[in-house]
């Protein structure tokens, strides 16, 4: 058997439009690489295709269920910090497109952590030189390695310790260590005047939680071992430097690099053609549209390859900007480095972590799910 199958035997297979295996292969249930002879064109992994048909064809029986729901299913884990309803982002109860209007990371931040007016003090933090991925996960690791557990400390310490990292982070971020409003050091270390700064705080605020996406997973996973919140912090940086997470803005980047080189439309066609994705686009949680993107989006115009791409996209896809793609476009309008989408992400989901730490510690329960073995029989 051939292990990898052309965008036509898939669909044929599987019955699919276009659109729907490139929301397959966005969503990883489907792998896909580029074909050797051909540049143009991808190939897909056959296993992956055909446990498609099997899932299909065994229906939804109970063990189905449960492991179809590890991937964009139902809730596995009670939580009172955020949730996605009516196409809407709730953080406890509040609108976060409204939040975006006026607050900011740090009021976001007390409202997941529900700490009240708790202060943040200032820390002084010693950040390396190098890039600012380096510089991130250096700080962070080093944290992680000499920080206390969660174990036995008080809600009051815990909420000071979480400031205290959500602060190393940001100094990471910004090379230095700084005062004042999170938005305001980024624009700062940035070279952003006021209005910059103003985009900078709304997309923190949109970006501050999602609900039990894959980097906070990795996090609650963490937290309930009883590691330091700077240890949860750093499993949510691992997950989410992932390609198919907060690392999205180079593939969004590369989508507008090849549409200005080839056309918009003509990228588009090939793209659906070949099964290849669209980063940027559509969002399996919200069937009609991304309300952060929107939020984001409303506040600034995108240069113009941007406004052409999100035109002709959703006119030939039914598929709108997401949150990935507003966040390249905000860079790009700001004139940010290339990496500074994922430095934004970072900084802001910093704040999600830790609630979903804080909280996941509460119960004192170990996360220890159970495989369904596939395997060779056991002799």
């Amino acid at each position: 058997m051939n292990d990898w199958l052309t965008a036509q035997q898939v669909m044929q297979r599987l019955g699919l439009k276009p659109q729907t295996l490139y929301a397959y292969v966005s969503r990883g249930l489907i792998e896909a690489r580029g074909d050797g002879v051909d540049s143009r064109r991808r190939l897909y992994r056959a296993e992956d295709v055909a446990r498609l048909e099997h899932r299909k064809a065994r229906g939804r029986k109970p063990a189905a269920i449960a492991e179809d729901a590890i991937s964009f299913g139902e809730p596995i884990l009670a939580s009172g910090i955020t949730t996605i309803l009516r196409g809407r982002l709730w953080y406890r109860g509040r609108d976060a497109a409204e939040l975006a209007e006026t607050a900011k990371l740090e009021d976001v931040a007390r409202l997941l952590w529900d700490c009240g007016s708790e202060r943040f003090p200032p820390l002084f933090t010693i950040v390396p030189d190098g890039p600012a991925p380096q510089r991130i996960f250096a700080v962070i690791a080093a944290r992680a390695a000499g920080d206390a557990a969660m174990a036995g400390r008080t809600k009051k310490a815990l909420y000071l310790e979480a400031a205290s990292v959500l602060d190393s982070l940001v100094d990471a971020i910004a090379g230095r260590p700084g005062q004042g409003p999170i938005h305001h050091r980024l624009a700062q270390a940035w070279g952003c005047d006021a209005t910059g700064a103003d985009l900078i705080r709304r997309a923190l605020v949109l970006l501050a939680d999602h609900e039990l996406n894959a980097s906070t997973f990795a996090v609650r996973v963490t937290a309930s071992t009883r590691a330091s919140l700077a240890a949860c912090v750093m499993a949510g940086l691992a997950a989410l430097s992932g390609p198919l997470h907060g690392g999205m803005g180079p593939r969004v980047l590369s989508l507008i690099r090849e549409a200005e080189r080839d056309g918009i439309e003509e990228t588009v066609t090939a793209r659906l053609t070949a099964g290849t994705p669209l980063p940027g686009f559509g969002h399996p949680l919200y069937p009609d549209g991304d309300p952060r993107a929107a939020a984001l989006l409303s506040a600034f115009e995108p240069p113009p390859a941007y406004m052409r791409a999100a035109r002709t996209i959703e006119r030939m896809t039914g598929q709108p900007p997401n949150i990935d793609f507003a966040l390249t476009a905000l860079a790009a309008q700001l004139g940010l480095r290339e990496d500074a989408p994922f430095q934004i992400f970072a900084a802001a989901r910093c704040t999600g972590w830790i609630a979903h730490a804080l909280e996941q510690n509460e119960t004192g329960r170990l996360i220890r799910p159970r495989a369904r073995y596939v395997g060779p029989e056991p002799v």
